[in-house]
């Protein structure tokens, strides 16, 4: 017994019972919990019809020979991965998946730094810059793909026609496999370079000014500056444009759909799963399994790049 307890019984007082123990669910902590249910059980529900659901039943349509709208479906297990691996269509589609996804990745991030770096600049006429540098990102996929159509189209087109003037004949960029590759890849590079240059802006003008004065004080050129000091810094904006860039580039569909509806020379995965599912194949089991291919991929390019290249991401 302590001597605290002792001096109170001495002195006639009661001994001071232990504090009470909080319940492990009181009422304002339960009253929190079915607020936090009411705000997310409708997105939770959203997301688990639309995007879980789907996904799960691409995985099983995968393991089926089922020919779109038909009533009857056989299950074959692997088969469909077999099929696919085993043919010539693997090494071509993830050969082109690989080469588009490289080139628009690495030519929007870099173009989109040295645009984001002109941007920044204090001149006159930088607000509607940016304005003219973002809007094609923001305009409808096929009307982009209309219009550079138009632009690539060996007979009338206005390239050709500037081809023409100078005496040069106009490349057959649909015909031609891998012209047909670098035309869509240009305009997907040019569609999406608004994005990379408006978030590498954000990056810039969010460094630390008191860095890059001390640093411009200490005699550092303004080259210096940059591959020290702000590039270093940008690695967070760096990294987030990765992640988008990749994840968006190996879901591209609708420039490829509209400039080259068969597939010519830029057959990805996600055409090649729409062209068997959709097109004169209708094979959908087929094409589920390429699908999920595309996922799996998908799903290892984001933990490899959470799990390794955020260690070298510079937060501080």
């Amino acid at each position: 017994m302590s001597d605290l307890t002792a001096e109170r019984r001495r002195k006639g007082a009661a001994p001071t019972s232990p504090p009470a123990k909080r319940t492990h669910f009181s009422g304002r902590t339960r009253r929190d919990f079915f607020v936090f249910l009411a705000f997310a059980l409708p997105n939770l529900a959203l997301i688990a019809v639309f995007t879980y659901r789907p996904l799960f039943a691409n995985l099983q349509y995968s393991f089926l020979d089922w020919t779109l709208g038909s009533p009857r479906a056989r299950n074959i297990g692997f088969d469909n991965y077999a099929t696919f691996f085993g043919s010539d269509d693997a090494a071509r589609v993830l050969g082109t998946t690989a080469i588009f996804t490289v080139l628009t990745v690495g030519l929007s991030m870099v173009l989109g730094l040295l645009v984001a770096l002109a941007l920044n600049a204090r001149v006159r006429g930088t607000t509607f810059a940016r304005s003219a540098v973002f809007a094609p990102y923001v305009l409808s996929g096929v009307g982009v793909g209309l219009v550079w159509m138009f632009i690539f189209d060996p007979g009338y087109g206005a390239l050709s026609w500037i081809l023409r003037s100078f005496g040069a004949r106009s490349p057959e960029w649909f015909n031609d496999p891998q012209l047909a590759l670098t035309m869509v890849i240009l305009v997907y590079v040019w569609k999406n370079l608004g994005y990379c240059a408006v978030v590498y802006l954000a990056g810039l003008q969010s460094l630390p000014s008191d860095i890059m004065e001390a640093a411009a004080i200490d005699g550092a050129g303004s080259a210096r500056r940059f591959w020290s000091i702000s590039l270093p810094l940008l690695s967070p904006t760096t990294f987030f444009l990765l992640i988008t860039t990749i994840l968006s580039s190996l879901q591209a569909f609708d420039l490829i759909r509209i400039m080259t509806p068969l597939g010519t020379g830029t057959s990805t995965l996600i055409y090649e799963a729409y062209l068997q599912a959709f097109g004169s194949y209708n094979r959908a089991g087929y094409s589920a399994a390429i699908s999920v291919v595309l996922f799996v991929i998908l799903l290892v390019i984001t933990v490899v790049q959470l799990r390794f290249v955020e260690r070298k991401v510079h937060y501080a």
